[in-house]
């Protein structure tokens, strides 16, 4: 009995003394925040408003045609055959229609668009930050936020794990203050720091 005792007792003083696994180290980034810091996200913005200006003119010219034809259609002489009254509504029919999938179409196409854009600036955030935690040592990197508009995740947090800046400065990119968030603004523009 005595020996287990002993037994257990080095055993519990000889892993004591083992040095410990690598200590875990947490970080985040603000993946808005580094975006809006990249030069090619202003090309990306201004290519998804000259594709929405686009779409909002060929809106504007189907809306404008449509309300057209009802005007005409509105000021048919009351004797007017049946036949023809029936052709002109259907035809406003088929308008309306028109403008409801282009709607649908234009909007569900500009969101497309804006994913394809984004797409290899965030894979450039990315594997920045990959290569930032391994030159850090972080173990986990999180993001701030669930996405744009959304409220941060990350509610406490040192100010060591913020990673935005250092990816940031690994694309080259030299890190703008803050902006302070205004009332029309629901994302930060950058994580607040907490001590």
């Amino acid at each position: 009995m005595k020996n287990k005792f002993l037994l257990a007792m080095s055993l519990v003083f000889g892993l004591a003394a083992m040095p410990l696994k690598a200590q875990v180290k947490i970080g985040f980034i603000n993946a808005d925040y580094i975006l809006s810091q990249m030069p090619e996200a202003k090309q990306v913005e201004e290519d998804l408003k000259n594709t929405q200006k686009q779409y909002e003119t060929l809106y504007q010219s189907k809306v404008k045609d449509f309300q057209d034809k009802l005007a005409v259609f509105e000021k048919l002489a009351p004797n007017t055959s049946d036949v023809i009254k029936q052709d002109k509504e259907k035809e406003l029919q088929n308008l309306q229609t028109s403008i409801q999938e282009f709607q649908q179409n234009s909007q569900s196409s500009l969101q497309k668009k804006q994913a394809q854009l984004l797409q290899p600036l965030l894979k450039k955030i990315e594997e920045n930050m990959h290569a930032v935690a391994n030159e850090n040592a972080f173990t986990y990197v999180f993001n701030y936020d669930a996405g744009m508009g959304t409220a941060p995740i990350l509610l406490h947090y040192p100010t060591d794990a913020n990673m935005s800046d250092l990816v940031l400065k690994k694309m080259g990119i030299t890190p703008k203050p803050p902006v302070a968030a205004t009332p029309a603004t629901t994302a930060p523009a950058a994580a607040p720091k907490k001590k």
